[in-house]
């Protein structure tokens, strides 16, 4: 009996990667999504020859795709550097496409592991799963840094919008041969955002709440992220966490490393931006592999599309069932078998995502 395909009612927008990623993101869309699911795709090609042919719009008109149909799917890229501006004849050497769109997006990245029965854990504490909320605004990612040639005074200089007054602040004195100097900013909105989707976040999972800054060390910058939580906690969410029975706490960054390390799980850590750039990798690795990190189901659930929705579940539980049954690829099958690792022990993509689309069907003829 053919698959009667599930229809979804707005679109997805889909940033196309570069190199292999490109292979393997069509050979799942042609495999696990597109045999089952009818959906409108508003495409954009965010690989490095067509981001240089561009200018880097199609990077903008991506994100603002993005914004405007709330979901999109975007495959790994490359950020160029002196090697890559030689090798694809670049006209300049573009920033970060995952940069330009997390500012744009003005969000938060949740990040948060698949636990597979039979992959064993770095930090074999972890019996529950931690979410990662990584701050995509600012900081050092939308950084304007410079290299300093000779002796001089290094400022910051504020000007007031509509006012000949101005804020001078000095930085350094350079006396030696120079060096190096960087400025980087936040808004209030953004932050306030960022505690509210974090709030959120941690409230529908019933876990606590951690934030980590370095606030000693960046009294005024680190120290207004852990002002406006506490002010968005008060306001609008203490409550709410204490009849669930979860809490909200600010922790230094050190501090708070030390504890994820020993801690046992479940909780929601919010993470400034390079903050969150670190330890959702770091995260993922303890956990078993980078590549058992998640989020399916947005578009289904902000649709109310029960169908789609069963789907997702369905299709994350494919790939763990895939996993668990033996069948995996040779990152996981390395944490597995070590230095007996033979060919036998692992798949090759195109044969994990096969072997996925397998279990798929029959979790979907049931």
């Amino acid at each position: 009996m053919a698959f009667q395909k599930i229809k979804v009612a707005n679109p997805i927008v889909e940033m196309d990667g570069d190199e292999m990623t490109r292979v393997f993101w069509k050979s799942i869309k042609d495999k696990l999504i597109l045999p089952f699911v009818e959906l409108d795709i508003k495409y954009f090609d965010l690989g490095l020859p067509h981001r240089d042919a561009t200018d880097d719009k199609v990077t903008v008109e991506s994100a603002e795709a993005t914004l405007k149909y709330n979901v999109a799917i975007k495959c790994a890229t490359i950020t160029p550097d002196e090697a890559r501006m030689k090798e694809f004849s670049l006209k300049s050497m573009w920033r970060s496409p995952n940069g330009t769109i997390r500012n744009i997006l003005n969000g938060t990245v949740f990040r948060e592991p698949i636990l597979c029965k039979n992959i064993p854990r770095l930090i074999p504490g972890w019996t529950k799963p931690i979410c990662i909320g990584r701050h995509a605004f600012g900081d050092q990612y939308r950084a304007t840094d410079a290299v300093i040639k000779g002796p001089g005074k290094l400022k910051l200089v504020f000007v007031p919008e509509g006012k000949d007054e101005k804020t001078e602040l000095d930085v350094y004195d350079f006396t030696g041969e120079g060096g190096v100097a960087l400025a980087m900013y936040n808004t209030d909105e953004s932050i306030r955002a960022f505690a509210e989707a974090s709030m959120t976040t941690a409230y529908e999972k019933k876990w606590p709440l951690y934030l980590s800054t370095k606030n000693t060390i960046l009294k005024k910058y680190d120290g207004r992220f852990k002002d406006i939580f506490q002010e968005v906690y008060e306001a609008n969410w203490k409550t709410k966490f204490d009849a669930a029975g979860i809490w909200y706490e600010h922790r230094l960054i050190d501090d708070m490393v030390a504890y994820a390390l020993k801690s046992d799980g479940a909780y929601v850590w919010a993470c400034k931006n390079y903050d969150g750039d670190v330890q959702s990798d770091m995260l993922a690795q303890g956990f078993g592999s980078l590549g058992l990190m998640t989020s399916l189901a947005h578009r289904a659930k902000l649709d109310d599309n029960a169908r789609l929705l069963e789907f997702t579940q369905k299709l994350e539980e494919a790939c763990i069932g895939t996993v668990e049954s033996g069948k995996m690829t040779k990152d996981l099958a390395l944490i597995l078998h070590g230095s007996k690792l033979a060919r036998n022990h692992y798949l090759n993509t195109e044969e994990f995502i096969d072997a996925v689309a397998e279990e798929l069907k029959a979790k979907l003829a049931c």
